[in-house]
């Protein structure tokens, strides 16, 4: 590339001036970029690179003054940096974990000799982060790269790894995904939002510094969001993620729509968080807390304040009485003071007083910290929250209307909790749908606490162990076969005319029999009362008839699955586990009826048959063992206090089953769906489809709650695209064609489904569904779940 620089990173440390003490705050900092002429390159194969002919963008401090500008990369640079990435990873997984460790422990030396250069960079650009978090973080997942073989055996690093960040997203959320990804023996490509782009251009560096191989980590910088996808576009990336503002991952999302690439979003900006104080708080504490996360924090969430009203009075007095003489804060632009000022006043209109720390100066880019009480849940301030120091109050009567308001908002990300009754606590936060949870506290964040976005928060675990398995593979499965987007009318997929038909009665023996689907516990026909033939495998003839399930069938299952599920997720494990016995009995007493259908439907010999009945039998036997043997525990955080992590149900699950062992692939994915607490929606396989119907015997005699495994057959891509759209489905496991890949990746944003998806064009998806190894299970396990934290704190 044109303009390359050649030095050496050993070079550019020996040539780094240090400004003179107290000559200014952020000296060091200065020092660094004036090296760089104020003009930050690419850092690609262990050093910077600077293009003569590529565009750039400037970056500006709080006062507008010009800090630096960034390099916008190019296709050439995007093809330069993969093929770096592809030889960093061959190198840096080629070392022992015990190399590894040694590699990001000796960071964590190096970060500490240049750590005030960070601090001050991230200052000088709006994303500060404290050393001491990043040593923290690089501390406790060097750790687990050194046990990475011993505790997480039969796991294999992805390959290259691309993790991709919005403008507005911090350095700390950007790392929690670079040094796990590290840790598992993974190269990574950054691709940082323009505020934290000098602070990772210079970890990296520093990174380079502590010995990790070239090309493990390169840093591209951009001008938007295009960038990520022109990364994941190259068949090399075999993972991305991306953390920041929703609308962005949005973007990224239908950008990389059908390349078959595996992405996950962690929207850490801009979600709506519960502050809940109860009447049993130490009111003064709670006080003190609201101040500090809502006024002088800087805002990454919007907080909503809930109070009980028995304590309401007091909590408004204190809240006036505190924020009387605060400053006017700064807004970003003149368009923010314009949105606070029509939300404030749309609040008013709605019957909201106003608490304020002092008027609010008629124009300007200024706003007074704000407090709306009388607020309702449903009003446009409180369902949107303007991006200013203002706040929403509401008030609740009981516990259970406050988990209520808690959970109004269609983010998970946290919430605060505050309260002296412990048991009040930890009540309202295993109710909470939300991924973290702080009692007495606020803002509270350690490597070791794993979380998960629920809801419409993210498709991913960041931190902790689970955290590291976003990284990597279980050994023996195989991912999405790369590929180029195909052009698909999204509007129209799944909808196109079947050859449906209204079998009439006969009396005949030989007539091919009409099967039932099975929705809220009972068999039943399609809404559309229709049926399509099931084809023998050699295509002579009709085999059975089937329903033709759509978009209503789809509804009707959610409504009876959501009843039900709540009830089930709350059962204890080993009630849970006597049912999946129960129903394993269940299919021993029927094995020889759907040993029959499996050799009719898949000309298979008997004894073949009864071996996969058999396999299925032990299988559910095996998630009634799971059950109550992985639940989480107890955290060893640094600070004072104690950590809780726990694995919680996704809800509404809806599964498109594989051709490949239609039986033993099913109850491989029922038992993983329902032992972890979720209900189900199942679509058998469209070629063969009878094993799966004849199942539908062994739960109508099942003692499992109705609607709480629901089976909807049909066309796959038109009861796909139901799933797709309903909203209240959280997840999707897919195996199907490489088409309904994207059409799901595309179509399931808003809100957010997690995706498993699997293309059987070739090998099925890679799944052997006859293997026995824990693996198996332990994948299937981690896909139906997602993690909460709690953080109490102790004197």
């Amino acid at each position: 590339m044109a303009g390359s620089t050649v030095k050496t990173v050993h070079d550019i440390f020996q040539s780094m001036e240090s400004g003179p003490t107290g000559a200014s705050s952020n000296a060091t900092a200065q020092a660094w970029l004036e090296h760089h002429s104020r003009s930050l390159g690419l850092f690609i194969d262990g050093k910077f690179v600077c293009p003569s002919d590529r565009q750039s963008v400037s970056l500006t401090d709080s006062k507008g003054d010009m800090v630096c500008s960034t390099v916008c990369a190019v296709e050439e640079d995007v093809s330069q940096c993969v093929s770096s990435a592809v030889g960093g990873y061959k190198a840096w997984s080629g070392l022992t974990c015990y190399q590894r460790a040694k590699v990001l422990l000796r960071a964590v030396s190096v970060l500490g000799q240049h750590g005030q250069c960070v601090s001050e960079l991230g200052e000088l650009c709006g994303a500060s982060c404290s050393p001491s978090t990043l040593v923290r973080l690089l501390q406790y997942y060097g750790g687990w790269a050194q046990l990475r073989d011993t505790l997480i055996a039969d796991w294999t690093p992805l390959g290259v790894v691309a993790v991709v960040v919005s403008d507005d997203c911090s350095l700390y959320s950007l790392m929690l995904k670079v040094v796990p990804a590290l840790a598992m023996g993974n190269s990574v490509i950054v691709v940082p939002g323009r505020s934290v782009a000098p602070a990772v251009l210079l970890l990296a560096q520093l990174f380079m510094g502590a010995g990790l191989p070239v090309g493990a980590l390169n840093v591209l910088t951009g001008s938007d969001m295009s960038l990520g996808a022109k990364v994941a576009k190259s068949p090399s990336i075999s993972y991305v993620t991306y953390s920041g503002n929703k609308q962005d991952g949005l973007t990224l999302c239908k950008a990389t729509a059908g390349m078959g690439v595996a992405l996950s979003v962690s929207p850490s900006i801009g979600a709506t968080c519960p502050f809940i104080i109860f009447e049993s708080a130490d009111i003064d504490s709670a006080v003190d807390g609201v101040i500090e996360t809502a006024f002088k924090k800087k805002r990454e969430v919007h907080w909503v304040l809930c109070v009980q009203e028995s304590v309401l009075d007091g909590v408004v007095a204190r809240l006036r009485q505190r924020m009387a003489g605060m400053k006017c804060v700064a807004l970003h632009s003149d368009g923010d003071r314009a949105l606070v000022d029509a939300a404030v006043q749309g609040a008013q209109q709605q019957g909201a007083t106003l608490v304020q720390s002092c008027s609010a100066p008629p124009s300007g880019a200024q706003y007074p910290p704000t407090v709306l009480c009388g607020a309702a849940p449903s009003s446009p301030f409180v369902v949107s929250p303007c991006p200013g120091p203002v706040l929403p109050l509401m008030s609740f009567r009981s516990n259970t209307e406050a988990v209520s308001l808690g959970n109004h908002s269609p983010h998970g990300q946290a919430a605060s909790i505050w309260t002296e009754d412990l048991t009040l606590a930890l009540e309202t936060a295993k109710s909470l749908s939300v991924g973290s949870v702080w009692v007495n506290s606020h803002s509270v964040s350690d490597p070791c606490l794993p979380v998960s976005g629920h809801k419409d928060s993210g498709t991913c675990t960041d931190g902790g162990q689970e955290g590291l398995y976003q990284f990597l593979r279980q050994s023996s499965s195989s991912s999405l076969p790369r590929s180029s987007p195909v052009s698909i009318d999204y509007s129209k997929f799944g909808t196109a005319v079947c050859p449906a038909i209204i079998p009439g009665d006969s009396d005949s023996a030989s007539a091919p029999k009409s099967y039932l689907q099975f929705v809220g516990g009972k068999a039943c026909k399609s809404v559309s009362g229709c049926s399509v033939a099931v084809q023998s495998p050699g295509g002579e003839g009709v085999l059975a008839y089937c329903p033709d399930g759509g978009r209503k069938d789809v509804r009707n299952a959610v409504e009876a699955a959501v009843k039900v599920q709540p009830g089930w997720m709350k059962k204890s494990p080993s009630a849970r586990a006597q049912s999946l016995y129960s129903l394993a009995k269940g299919l021993e007493a029927k094995r020889r009826d759907i040993a029959a259908s499996i050799t009719v439907q898949c000309m298979l010999s008997v004894d073949q048959a009864e071996k996969e009945v058999e396999l299925s039998i032990a299988r559910l036997t095996d998630w009634a063992a799971y059950c109550d043997k992985v639940q989480g525990g107890t955290l060893p955080v640094p600070q004072s206090g104690s950590a809780l992590s726990y694995p919680e149900a996704l809800g509404v699950v809806g599964v498109v089953l594989p051709d490949r062992n239609p039986l033993l692939s099913m109850v491989t994915l029922l038992g993983a769906a329902i032992a972890t607490g979720n209900a189900i929606i199942m679509v058998p396989s469209e070629k063969y489809p009878l094993p799966a119907l004849a199942f539908i015997q062994v739960l109508q005699s099942s003692d499992l709650p109705a609607g709480l495994v629901n089976v909807v057959t049909g066309s796959r891509d038109q009861v796909t695209a139901a799933l797709a759209n309903h909203s209240v489905i959280k997840a999707i496991w897919y195996w199907g064609s490489a088409e309904g890949c994207q059409y799901l990746q595309f179509t399931c944003t808003s809100p957010l489904k997690t995706l498993c998806l699997f293309c059987q064009e070739g090998k099925d998806g890679g799944k052997d569904w006859t293997q026995s190894h824990p693996s198996l299970l332990e994948e299937m396990w981690r896909n139906a779940v997602q993690w909460k934290s709690v953080w109490i704190p102790t004197a």
